[in-house]
């Protein structure tokens, strides 16, 4: 594919704080590649240093062959969709779209008016969209279906999409890359099943789904041992006894009698999700989550399974030991649930407000 966008070595600071380190990174002709992290991981800022709202500090933006870094943003032949669709209220929706070459704007639901911007960006045929979180302020049934209408759209196009968002199932469902980012560095570029099955520190497994990440030991190759028990992997490359994270999906996990499994845990939490049940299983201390359609009872005793090709090694790195463990699970669940019955309490005190007012 042709090179449209390359991010030489790039960095950016705020008040004198470092957002962007040296980001390098190639996009290319009729890609969707979508940056993806937590806020304040430095991706809207990448975004806006490639569409000339910010300049960096240092390093090269260049595109198609050309140094861009100084070119003010209308000389770029580059649109953007903001999170706040920016459409004028005082025009219509046909003269909404035409504004760069009759219903009132301010009528339209939320996914009316981000079609409407999206058609703006697009009227003047650029080389390259930005979306910034486009999707974030839609309901879900309604985000999930413009999941694939902005996919069906970059390819209809051609026009190389540029997503940024924090929601890690949207990236998987449209992307063609995925950047993961954090704290101001590049943590992975690849596929989305690349990104998801072959995660290449602990932050990027943790923060692209669901994993169970504990320690482990590379005894030789295809041979690791970890939580008191030594498993067949398909892993090869690492030292001998080097230390390293192990990632095991929940979905990757069968239960099997106690007897009969390689681990052994307890089950401390079960919840239902409509589809499956999530487990929550202490092992010698460490939570493990499960993902099963099968039910089991808090309290009871159940064997794990795990086959060689469901085990994935990972070298150490400065996020070892931060993630993948389920001990905060189920707290964090019933904080969930007493923000929601808070939330609930005080829609119903507001309503008998609102009803003496327009009596009154």
């Amino acid at each position: 594919m042709k090179k449209i966008i390359e991010l030489k070595n790039v960095s950016k600071s705020f008040d004198g704080e470092l957002v962007l380190d040296h980001i390098n990174l190639d996009i290319y002709d009729n890609e969707f590649l979508t940056l993806l992290g937590p806020s304040g991981c430095g991706k809207t800022t990448t975004l806006r240093i490639i569409g000339g709202f910010e300049t960096a500090d240092e390093g090269e933006v260049i595109f198609m062959g050309e140094e861009i870094g100084s070119v003010p943003p209308h000389k770029r032949n580059v649109n953007t969709v903001f999170q706040r669709y920016a459409l004028f209220p005082h025009l219509n929706v046909f003269e909404n779209v035409a504004f760069p070459l009759r219903e009132k704007v301010t009528s339209l639901s939320g996914g009316q008016q981000q079609r409407v911007a999206i058609a703006r960006a697009l009227v003047g045929r650029p080389k390259v969209l930005l979306l910034d979180e486009p999707l974030a302020a839609l309901d879900l049934k309604l985000r999930k279906d413009m999941q694939q209408e902005l996919k069906n759209i970059q390819k209809a196009t051609g026009i190389t999409f540029i997503f940024v968002t924090h929601d890690q199932e949207e990236a998987l469902s449209m992307s063609d890359t995925v950047v993961v980012m954090s704290e101001g560095r590049i943590q992975q570029i690849g596929t989305p099943i690349d990104i998801y099955n072959e995660p290449k520190n602990a932050f990027v497994a943790d923060f692209i789904g669901e994993s169970n990440i504990v320690d482990g030991v590379m005894l030789r190759d295809r041979r690791v041992s970890f939580s008191g028990h030594v498993f067949d992997c398909v892993d090869a490359g690492f030292e001998l006894k080097e230390p390293v994270d192990v990632v095991i999906r929940p979905e990757d996990v069968d239960i099997v009698p106690a007897d009969k499994g390689m681990l052994r845990g307890v089950v401390t939490s079960v919840t239902f999700l409509g589809v499956h049940y999530e487990i929550i299983v202490d092992i010698n201390g460490f939570k493990w989550m499960i993902q099963t359609t099968d039910f089991v009872d808090v309290d009871e005793e159940i064997g794990l399974y795990i086959e060689p090709e469901a085990i994935h090694i990972m070298k150490k790195s400065e996020y070892s030991g931060m993630f993948g463990d389920y001990s905060s699970y189920s707290m964090e669940l019933d904080e969930i649930g007493e923000l929601e019955q808070i939330e609930e309490l005080g829609e119903l005190t507001e309503e008998p407000a609102e009803e003496s007012e327009s009596e009154a």
